[in-house]
C-alpha cells in the first residue's frame, strides 16, 4: 500500500444530533446505490424526535448486512441544508475541510474496490455486519487539497454531463408523450388541411370495443394481433458467467430503457443455444411477474423499449418481448402502451400474494388499441425522436463508463 494511505478514522468523527423538539422534518431513507432517498417507511406512531438530524456535507452510512449486499451503503448530504434519518445509521462528517474535500471521500466510498474491501471486514454471519473500527481502520489515499479540488471538479463535470442527459432524455420522452396524446388518444391530428381533426368537425364514429369515438376509418384492434412474441428463457443461476453476452433480467429493467451495469453474463458458445431470447433495437419488454404498483421498481407491466446498446443481449424469464407485425408501427405501439392506461389495464388482471404480482399473456395480448389506416408524418417524428433519446443514453453509458474509469485510479493518485 503506498505511503500516502491513511486510515478513514483519523479524519472523521461521529454526529449524533436527535430531532428535539420535531425541528426537522424532512425524512430520508439511505439506498443501496448510495444515494439519500425519500423514506418509505411507516412512521406511525414512531418518536420522530429519537430520529438522528444529518446536516449538508455530513455522512450517514449502514453497517448492516454489507456482506449480504456485497455494498456499504454511504451517503453525503447535499441535495438539501438538513434532514432526518433512523437512528440506525451512524451520521460522520469530516474533521477538517481544509484537510480532506467530503466529496472527495465519497467518491472514494463510491467505488467497486471499497465495497468489496468493506464486504472481506464484515463479520456476523451470512449477512455480514461491518464494526465501526474496521470501517474507520480502513485507508484511503490523500492527496493535497488542490489534488483533491483538481479530481473533485473533473468528477462533476462529468457526473454534470449525464444529469444533463437525462434531463433532455425525460423532455424528449414527454414532448413524444404529448404529441401521441394529441393526435392518437384526443384526436387532434392535423387534416388534410393542417387543422386539429377532431375540433374541426373530423368524422368520428362509435366503437363498441372501446366504449368511445374513433376516428372514421380507424381500427380497433388487439395488442396480440399486431405483435409477434417471445417469452425470456429461465437461465440457470450456474451459467452466469463475468464476461460473455449479457442477460438482461426484471431487476435491470428501467422505467425508461434497460441498466446493463448490472446485467450477469453467459459464454458466448453456450448463447448459441439460446438466441431466439435475443433483444434488438426498439424492441418492446414487458414484465409478466413483479411487484404491484406500490413498488414502481420492479413493477409488472413495466414497458421498456431497447436501446440500441443492448442489442444482442439475452431475455430473462418473468418477462416478454415484442415486436409489431408490421415493424413500421413499432413505435407507435410502444407509446400506446407507455401509459397509465395499459398500466392499470394490466394491473386489473394480475394475481399473486401481497409481495409479488403475475400477469396472463392472454389479459396483456387482449388489449384493445385504435389505430390508423397511415401514421403519416408521426412515424418521421417517433423515429427522429427515439434516435436522439437511443443517442443520449449511449453517451450516458460511455460517460458512465468514463466516472468508473477515474474511480478506480484514485488508487494511484500522486500530488
Amino acid at each position: 500500500m503506498r505511503s500516502n494511505y491513511i486510515p478513514i478514522g483519523d479524519y472523521i468523527r461521529l454526529v449524533d444530533e436527535r430531532n428535539k423538539g420535531l425541528r426537522v422534518k424532512q425524512l430520508l431513507g439511505l439506498s443501496i446505490s448510495k444515494q439519500f432517498i425519500p423514506s418509505v417507511a411507516n412512521i406511525i406512531g414512531t418518536d420522530m424526535e429519537n430520529y438522528k438530524i444529518i446536516r449538508k456535507k455530513q455522512f450517514a452510512c449502514s453497517t448492516m448486512q454489507v456482506r449480504r449486499d456485497k455494498k456499504m451503503p454511504v451517503a453525503l448530504l447535499q441535495e438539501v441544508d438538513e434532514a432526518i434519518i433512523s437512528q440506525a445509521y451512524p451520521v460522520f462528517e469530516v474533521k477538517d475541510e481544509k484537510e480532506l474535500l467530503p466529496e472527495y471521500l465519497m467518491m472514494w466510498f463510491s467505488r467497486e474496490e471499497f465495497d468489496r474491501e468493506a464486504c472481506f471486514h464484515a463479520v456476523g454471519g451470512v449477512r455480514g455486519s461491518l464494526e465501526w473500527d474496521d470501517f474507520c481502520a480502513m485507508k484511503f489515499p490523500l492527496p493535497s487539497p488542490e489534488k483533491q479540488r483538481e479530481i473533485v471538479a473533473e468528477y462533476n463535470t462529468v457526473k454534470n454531463r449525464i444529469e444533463l442527459n437525462k434531463q433532455l432524455i425525460q423532455k424528449l420522452e414527454e414532448t413524444a408523450q404529448a404529441i401521441y396524446k394529441q393526435w392518437f388518444v384526443d384526436f387532434e391530428f392535423p387534416d388534410e388541411n393542417g387543422n386539429p381533426y377532431r375540433s374541426s368537425g373530423g368524422k368520428m364514429v362509435w366503437s363498441e370495443e372501446l366504449g368511445k369515438e374513433i376516428p372514421e376509418g380507424w381500427e380497433v384492434k388487439t395488442l396480440g394481433n399486431i405483435i409477434n412474441y417471445k417469452k425470456g428463457n429461465a437461465f440457470k443461476s450456474e451459467l452466469y458467467k463475468e464476461k460473455g453476452v449479457r442477460v438482461v433480467r426484471v431487476s435491470d429493467l428501467t422505467d425508461d430503457s434497460i441498466d446493463i451495469t448490472s446485467c450477469m453474463y453467459i459464454d458466448e458458445v453456450i448463447s448459441q443455444e439460446f438466441q431466439k431470447y435475443e433483444l434488438a433495437t426498439n424492441d418492446i419488454v414487458i414484465t409478466t411477474v413483479g411487484s404491484w404498483p406500490q413498488n414502481p421498481a420492479s413493477v409488472v407491466g413495466k414497458v421498456t423499449l431497447v436501446p440500441g446498446y443492448a442489442k444482442g443481449s439475452l431475455l430473462n424469464q418473468n418477462a416478454v418481448k415484442i415486436r409489431a407485425a408490421n415493424l413500421k408501427n413499432q413505435l407507435f405501439i410502444y407509446y400506446s402502451i407507455k401509459n397509465g392506461e395499459f398500466a392499470n389495464y394490466v394491473i386489473s388482471g394480475a394475481q399473486g400474494s401481497a409481495n409479488q404480482a403475475s400477469v396472463t399473456l392472454s389479459h396483456i395480448f387482449d388489449y384493445k388499441i385504435a389505430m390508423p389506416e397511415e401514421l403519416g408524418i408521426i412515424r418521421t417524428f417517433f423515429n427522429t425522436s427515439r434516435q436522439l433519446i437511443d443517442m443520449k443514453k449511449s453517451e450516458i453509458l460511455e460517460l458512465n463508463h468514463f466516472t468508473a474509469l477515474l474511480l478506480s485510479k484514485l488508487a494511484t493518485i500522486e500530488d
